[in-house]
This record gives C-alpha cells, sequence and structure tokens, in this order.
C-alpha cells in the first residue's frame, strides 16, 4: 500500500490512515526517484495557499530523525504514524525547498546551487513560518499535536532546525555500518534509473549529493581529508555509502554528546527490544506512552538480520573500523574487508 501504510497500522489504529494519505500525497512531494512527479506542481501550490489560509491548529514543537538513510529511519517513523498525538511526514523534501531554496541535496526540485551543511545563520523566521504553516494543515488532516519529520540529512543541519525551532526534538538512529553499506547499496541498484544524460539514484541527479558530501564533509575529517582527490571519481555504491555513513555517524554522536535535545537510538536495539526504546524517545520527545504504538511496534519489528561482508577501497577501510568501534559495532570489525584491486 502507499504511503508506508501496512495491514497491521490499517488494524490497530485506521483512524491515522487518512491522515497519512495526505501527508503523503500533498505534502511531502516526490523526490528524484519515484514515479507520480506530476503531482509535485499542485504541492508546491498547496504549500503558497498554506502561507494564506489559517490553519485551525498551530504546530508545535517538531520531533526530526536524523542519521542516514537505510538505517532504521522509515520503520522509526512509522512507529511515531501510530502515536495517538503524532502526524508523521516521510522525508517532506519538497516542504524544505519551498522554505529554503539552497537545500535541495539530491536535485528532485531544483539544479540549483545547494548546501549538505546549513547552521544557526541560515535560519530566519519566514522560513520558520513557511514550514510551521505546512505542519498546521498535515497536524489539522493527521489530527495529531506533533509533527514527527523523518529527514536523516538534516544530521548535518541540526543547528539549522534548532534555530528555526527551539523547541524541537531530534532522534539521532544508528545502525550498523556493514549492513547500512549493503542496504543502499541494494536500494540503488533497484532504484536507479538514466534519465537523459544523467543517473538518477541514491546519490542523486548525476552524483550531485556524493558530489557535496566529498567537496563540503570530507574536508570537515582528518582521516578523510587526504582521500578527498581519490572520493571524487569514486563510483563503486559500497565505497560511497562507506563514506556517508562515517561522516554521518560521527555528526549523530556529536549531536547527542552535545545536545540534550538530542538522543541517539540503535537500530538493532530497536528491533530486539522495542519497549524500552520506545519509553525512552517518548519521554525524551514529552509524549505520553501509547500501548497502540508499542504494539504495532511488537508485530512489525523483530531482531535485525545482519548482512554479509563490505569489500571496500583499501584506503576506506581503517576511517570504516575505527566508526564502527566508536560506534559500538565492535564485533562487525571481521566482516569488512579490503577489496582485491582497489
Amino acid at each position: 500500500m502507499p504511503a508506508q501504510i501496512d495491514a497491521p497500522m490499517w488494524r490497530l489504529r485506521r483512524g491515522k490512515v487518512p491522515g497519512r494519505i495526505i501527508a503523503w500525497a500533498l505534502i511531502e512531494g516526490r523526490p528524484l526517484t519515484t514515479r507520480g512527479r506530476w503531482i509535485n506542481p499542485l504541492v508546491f501550490a498547496l504549500f503558497r495557499a498554506a502561507q494564506i489560509l489559517p490553519a485551525p491548529v498551530k504546530a508545535g514543537a517538531p520531533i526530526f530523525i536524523i542519521g542516514t538513510g537505510r538505517s532504521g529511519t522509515t520503520v522509526l517513523g512509522k512507529l511515531f504514524a501510530l502515536h495517538r498525538d503524532t502526524v508523521f511526514l516521510n522525508e517532506p523534501k519538497a516542504m524544505w525547498h519551498f522554505a529554503h531554496g539552497g537545500e535541495d541535496i539530491i536535485g528532485s526540485y531544483s539544479r540549483a546551487r545547494a548546501r549538505m551543511r546549513l547552521g544557526p545563520a541560515d535560519a530566519a523566521p519566514a522560513i520558520a513560518r513557511r514550514i510551521a504553516q505546512v505542519q498546521a494543515w498535515a497536524l489539522a488532516w493527521g489530527r495529531g499535536r506533533r509533527i514527527v519529520d523523518k529527514y536523516p540529512e538534516l544530521v548535518f543541519r541540526t543547528g539549522f532546525a534548532r534555530a528555526l525551532f527551539p523547541q524541537a526534538r531530534f532522534i539521532a538512529i544508528l545502525r550498523d555500518g556493514v549492513d547500512t553499506c549493503a542496504s543502499v547499496t541494494g536500494w540503488s541498484a533497484r532504484k536507479g534509473a538514466t534519465v537523459g544524460l544523467d543517473r538518477h539514484d541514491w546519490w542523486g541527479r548525476a552524483g550531485r549529493k556524493w558530489q557535496m558530501i566529498v567537496d563540503q564533509i570530507v574536508p570537515e575529517h582528518p582521516d578523510l581529508a587526504p582521500l578527498q582527490p581519490l572520493l571524487r571519481a569514486v563510483t563503486d555504491h559500497r565505497d560511497r555509502a562507506a563514506v556517508e555513513w562515517i561522516v554521518s555517524m560521527r555528526e549523530a554522536r556529536r549531536a547527542a554528546a552535545e545536545h540534550p535535545d538530542t538522543l541517539a537510538i540503535r537500530y538493532e536495539d530497536l528491533c530486539a527490544t522495542p519497549a524500552p526504546v520506545i519509553a525512552r524517545m517518548l519521554d525524551h520527545c514529552g509524549l505520553r506512552p501509547d500501548p497502540v504504538m508499542l504494539d504495532y511496534a511488537r508485530t512489525i519489528l523483530s531482531p535485525a538480520r545482519p548482512h554479509g561482508d563490505l569489500d571496500l577501497m583499501p584506503a576506506l577501510v581503517a576511517p570504516f573500523i575505527e566508526t564502527l568501534a566508536a560506534m559500538g559495532y565492535g564485533h562487525s570489525i571481521g566482516r569488512v574487508r579490503p577489496r582485491a584491486g582497489g
């Protein structure tokens, strides 16, 4: 079914389904690698209308799910979609692009220059108002009090989001890097397509996202910065995914260590023992316990099964292993091997 709706969701809390469908159809937008992109002009027209028409409710402090893609962000968002007080938006990047024209990493809505990292200096009251107006209508349609916005790359923009919404809460989800890289590689093989002269895949239009990571984020890491000239020419999805995982997980760990508004959880813990992890998340976000959310988690989650080994270009093995150990995934170090021939 569309909008990440499944049979248990319908059975346990079907009253949340219409709002979820509206969010998927009219707010989230259709990114580069999806069908139905013809609807995007209507989505942006509705955003403009939302700035004029007063919503029947006001947007409260949003909750942001951050980290890196293919690390459990979607399943975490689905859990929040069942909570009685929240409305889940699954990567509403159209809304963010509407509010800030230089943030489109993938190139779904613009070919204009963009930046991976945005900070407090990039925030402005007008941007916050644009987003809050759209969020307010999403809350009205979804019958909720708090927006849960899943946007993994926002991990590089927590200062920006915090300046826009000072009462926001962040949940950074972590996952074993070997399994994350395998999932990214598989996704891009399934969803990637060549359109005209451009390749559209995990790395954006013609590798746009990858080049931003290499040019804008890699120089911030002493062990990766010397590899920058080599990384610019990398095309192997495994190597690209490894770099994205390294920089994203380091960013998530730093955010959780430095800011009380950010809680880090592990995907593997959520799958194996959902009750205590969900209790921590709800307490962190100031949300009341919801037995239906917990029942849904127990229905759809099971202990995460590891993927196979990961073969990387030799120069990336040491930074990847160091990050695995620092993130508490030392048990997977033996699954990482230098790839023969580079």
